[in-house]
């Protein structure tokens, strides 16, 4: 503990943020960067305690508790303090390969679980591993680690999202020659498709995939592992086939959407975001919001992102529908949390977009059953001619279950505390084996799994499990 007194002397500084109003005019990464000396001020404001819950990782009452990655929090709060950036970013990638993703997107159960946070704020520790991974970017600190020799196992990852490409730097680490398919056009699943760039840009992601590729592992994208005569071959030409193809089925909206346009799910509009924004496709699945009248239903992550996309692709006007009544959603100070896309609609059109205790009852349709208006549980009618359903999601895509012959439900079936599935040398992690998560569990399931694999392949293992 560098500054016993840090914590009493500093205040919670996060890091700042352009104006609403202004961002919305571009997909840009809104965060800005704290200055040096703030930055370890907020470093010095950690307790260094003697049991640290931030780096638990635990399931309580049925949220994440702490940090599944059990990151090495207080040893690299303790660097910031000292100016010891390169000491900082290697404690902090002995249990995080990726931290300039949980840096932008995790939603930091750690700070829920900070000792500091009980009778005041949380220490800023997405922010600061945010700021020691990009610092060793900036300065050249990030270098390619090839391994010293390869075991000449070749290992198959399906799935290119935060547990593939953690299974994939970890397996090649260890010498296995790590092959990782995706059936995008472009690989990094999740993190490349599913936020949107003003809150993870691409580049960073491509950036990491350019780093792992430098380092020996191979991406082949716009092969669908789901096809069987795919899967056999990928069967009988690798050693061990891991099975990263996360959560992808949205949960039904329960709504008579037969013959109606307009309607979507969250994943779908923002890929197609994406792919027009950043990737400049004309033609998308799901058309742009411009100029229309966007009804979103759902909470969470995703729910927020489609409103912050809508207002970047200048809709008419956004309303989010929230199941539960706004009472549920107030802070112990009795306020409602604002993220940043409910920041940047109040800025837009002077309202929040959310709705609270209502949800849509029915559709209303024109001609050729395009969509025109919905009507809610309030009996109120809203113009809308996309509605986009966020949710949640029902469990993997059962195609590529049966491609490879594995036993699943709503998702992979394993062994309890085991990563391998029903058929030999077939293993699953992520969403695909434990369901819709948070992209953090995601990057722990893969290099718990990959620990796993690398045990199948030479007998034992000097990787450690997350989970």
């Amino acid at each position: 503990m560098g500054k016993p007194t840090g914590f009493l002397e500093y205040t919670r500084r996060e890091d700042t943020c352009r104006d609403p109003a202004e961002r919305v005019h571009d997909w840009e990464e809104f965060h800005l960067p704290l200055p040096e000396e703030l930055r370890r001020q907020q470093g010095a404001r950690c307790m260094n305690c003697g049991v640290p819950f931030c780096q638990t990782g635990m399931m309580y009452e049925g949220k994440t508790f702490g940090c599944p990655l059990h990151n090495l929090i207080p040893e690299w709060n303790d660097m910031i303090l000292s100016g010891n950036w390169g000491h900082a970013l290697s404690r902090l990638l002995k249990a995080n390969n990726f931290p300039e993703f949980t840096g932008r997107v995790c939603p930091a159960p750690c700070e829920h679980a900070c000792i500091c946070g009980i009778y005041g704020d949380a220490i800023t520790i997405r922010d600061n591993e945010l700021s020691i991974i990009e610092e060793a970017f900036a300065v050249g600190r990030v270098r390619h680690r090839r391994p010293p020799q390869w075991s000449g196992k070749k290992v198959c990852v399906v799935g290119s999202g935060p547990a593939g490409l953690a299974a994939a730097d970890q397996l090649n680490h260890r010498g296995h020659l790590v092959t990782v398919v995706e059936r995008a056009e472009k690989p990094g699943g999740l993190l490349m498709y599913g936020i949107p760039n003003m809150k993870l840009p691409k580049d960073v992601v491509q950036r990491r995939i350019d780093l792992m590729t430098d380092e020996g592992v191979t991406f082949v994208c716009g092969l669908d592992a789901s096809n069987k005569a795919t899967a056999k071959r990928l069967l009988r030409e690798y050693d061990a086939v891991l099975l990263c193809c996360g959560a992808g089925e949205p949960r039904p909206l329960g709504l008579d959407t037969k013959g109606v346009t307009g309607v979507c799910y969250g994943t779908e509009y923002l890929k197609s975001a994406v792919e027009r924004a950043q990737f400049g496709k004309q033609e998308t699945a799901v058309p742009s919001a411009a100029g229309l009248d966007v009804v979103i239903i759902g909470t969470g992550d995703t729910a927020s992102d489609c409103v912050a996309t809508a207002l970047r692709q200048g809709c008419r006007s956004v309303t989010q529908l929230v199941r539960r009544p706004r009472t549920d959603y107030l802070d112990p100070r009795g306020q409602l949390p604002a993220d940043y896309a409910h920041q940047e609609a109040q800025a837009v059109t002077g309202r929040d977009p959310r709705r609270f205790g209502v949800q849509v009852q029915s559709l209303v349709t024109g001609e050729n059953g395009a969509l025109t208006g919905v009507v809610t549980t309030e009996g109120d009618t809203l113009p809308c001619q996309l509605l986009i359903g966020a949710t949640g999601f029902a469990g993997c895509e059962q195609s590529v279950c049966d491609a490879f012959g594995v036993e699943s439900d709503r998702t992979v079936r394993t062994a309890p505390g085991s990563y391998a599935a029903s058929v030999e040398k077939v293993f699953a992690a992520g969403d695909m084996r434990r369901g819709q998560s948070l992209v953090v569990w995601a990057i722990a399931e893969g290099r718990s799994a990959a620990a796993e694999v690398d045990q199948y392949l030479v007998g034992y293992t000097n990787l450690k499990r997350s989970v």
